[in-house]
């Protein structure tokens, strides 16, 4: 693994956004032994590395060169974009600006004339806008802010460039398949839910690591990572847990 990836996995250990447990489910409804949550990177440190790594990769991988605008989908995006533009310009002196949706449209202020789905006018004309968010499970979500960056545009006789989509984290999992009813069939292998969203959108999406990278570098270092709510290196069981679960839902 490069450092990036490296740091990237000790740090989701360390803040325990990364955890395993008995009896988790996932938004879509399907079992996980597993969980990762980017809100527990909820004190200046935490956030700050965060965004440390995530503007180092984008420096790394020549992204920045391709974006004017980091738009992370909310909730927790939007940190992610806050926290990668100020490391971006405190690390490497490259000044990005950054945005994020709204829950409901704002009409009032200087919004009074047209309304506005983003938060903090950066979007203008021609933007050329990169997407950033934690964890890529469904594509859902970045599904979703498309959506809200189409109808922006259109609102405001805008056209925006989209540069792709920088995730932290590929869980490399399926989607989810559902019978006639809408309730999910354990056990089934749905898409590949990247590669499902790069042929629909045309967009090419890049992840600073993986969960199976991740597990095997903490694995082999023996980090502690929360398990059943307590830290100790991981178990043979809870790595077990793990890969069965990617042979029924991994890509």
């Amino acid at each position: 693994m490069s450092k990036i990836k490296e740091e990237l996995a000790l740090l989701l250990a360390e803040s325990r956004a990364l955890f395993f447990a008995d009896g988790l489910t996932l938004k879509d409804g399907r079992p996980s032994p597993y969980f990762v949550n980017f809100g527990l990177f909820r004190t200046g440190r935490l956030a700050s590395e965060l965004g440390r790594i995530m503007a180092d990769f984008l420096v790394a991988t020549q992204t920045t060169d391709g974006f004017d605008v980091l738009v992370g989908p909310s909730y927790k995006g939007s940190a992610l974009a806050v926290a990668a533009c100020s490391a971006l310009w405190s690390r490497h002196g490259t000044d990005k600006a950054f945005d994020y949706d709204r829950k409901e449209a704002k009409s009032h202020g200087e919004a009074s004339s047209t309304a506005t789905s983003f938060v903090t006018g950066a979007l203008a004309d021609g933007s050329r806008v990169l997407i950033i968010d934690d964890v890529a499970t469904t594509m859902d979500t970045k599904f979703d802010i498309l959506g809200k960056l189409t109808g922006e545009a259109t609102a405001r006789g805008h056209s925006y460039v989209l540069a792709g989509v920088t995730l932290y984290l590929d869980r490399e999992q399926t989607t989810a398949v559902y019978d006639g009813d809408r309730h999910v069939v354990p056990g089934v292998k749905g898409q590949d839910a990247i590669r499902n969203f790069r042929l629909k959108t045309g967009l090419e999406v890049q992840t600073v690591t993986g969960i199976r990278e991740v597990i095997a570098f903490l694995s082999a270092e023996k980090v502690p990572v929360l398990q059943n709510g307590a830290m100790a290196p991981l178990t043979r069981d809870t790595v077990d847990a793990l890969e069965a679960y990617l042979e029924v839902y991994g890509v």
